[in-house]
């Protein structure tokens, strides 16, 4: 029990890592202080540029798989293992480090999920791929994803605590995303585009 209560404690404190801080103090910037202020990779291009999203992604996922591969290579049972990603994706959206704030937790909880179930996450991503090429709204297609995670674990026929994980993070997630979606529903969402270059614009 103790050593349940530990793992689960250490999957939080790593969920709690910032990397969109990390990966903006390296590179001279903080994203609290640019666009919509999130620590997220869709934030952080605005600052940095797509080399420090993709490093802001790629560590907001490992730190979200990391625990519950331990976890599962430790042999602990399914419920132990669903509190481990459902602690890792609190400490994403509501870090320790930060005063308990955080980011939306999207790319957490795609790490998470590889570790748990890749083919959830190919609901989740088809989905995210769909919404954003009819809306090119990413707030909306990250919203759309959370909401799929449910089904998508009802339809693989996985444990009924992955099911009840995914319903809590899917909460969370709609929680996290509330601002975006009082300005979805003002139509004042904005647009995903690609900058320009000067050059390429004169």
């Amino acid at each position: 029990m103790i050593t349940e209560t530990l793992l689960i404690l250490t999957a939080y404190l790593i969920g709690s890592i910032p990397t969109g801080v990390i990966v903006g103090h390296i590179r001279g910037f903080d994203p609290r202080a640019v666009g919509s202020g999130n620590i997220g990779a869709s934030n952080v291009v605005r600052a940095g540029g797509p080399g420090a999203a993709l490093m802001t992604l790629v560590g907001d996922a490992l730190k979200g798989a990391i625990p519950v591969i331990i976890a599962r290579a430790a042999g602990f049972p399914v419920t132990t293992i669903a509190w481990v990603g459902l602690a890792t994706f609190v400490g994403a959206i509501c870090s320790v480090f930060l005063f308990f704030q955080g980011g939306k937790g999207i790319a957490a909880a795609l790490g998470i999920w590889l570790a748990i179930s890749p083919m959830v996450i190919l609901f989740a991503l088809a989905t995210f791929a769909v919404v954003v090429a009819i809306s090119r709204i990413t707030s909306l297609a990250s919203i759309a994803a959370a909401i799929v995670l449910p089904p998508a674990v009802a339809i693989l026929g996985l444990p009924h605590q992955y099911l009840l994980l995914a319903i809590l993070m899917t909460a969370l997630a709609l929680f996290r995303h509330r601002e975006n979606i009082q300005r979805l529903s003002r139509g004042e969402e904005p647009k995903f585009q690609l900058k320009r270059s000067d050059s390429a614009a004169s």
